[in-house]
């Protein structure tokens, strides 16, 4: 799976999880990424876009057309 928003370009980042007693555990966090149906370049395709990027209206989400 792709791990980088199509739109804004977000992907993942490096962190670390400190318990109470001090523990450090690094971890990767990832961004809320959504497979969707979208208009680029004129035609159909399905990419991966952040949650962010859903909501903000920046996507032309694709109308699927049922007979």
């Amino acid at each position: 799976m792709a791990r980088r928003c199509r739109i804004c370009g977000k992907q993942g980042q490096y962190g670390a999880r400190v318990s109470h007693a001090h523990n450090v555990t690094r971890v990767k966090r990832l961004p809320n990424l959504r497979r969707v149906r979208a208009i680029v370049d004129g035609e159909i395709k399905r990419i991966y876009v952040c949650a962010k990027c859903l909501k903000g209206g920046k996507v032309e989400r694709a109308v699927r057309i049922r007979d």
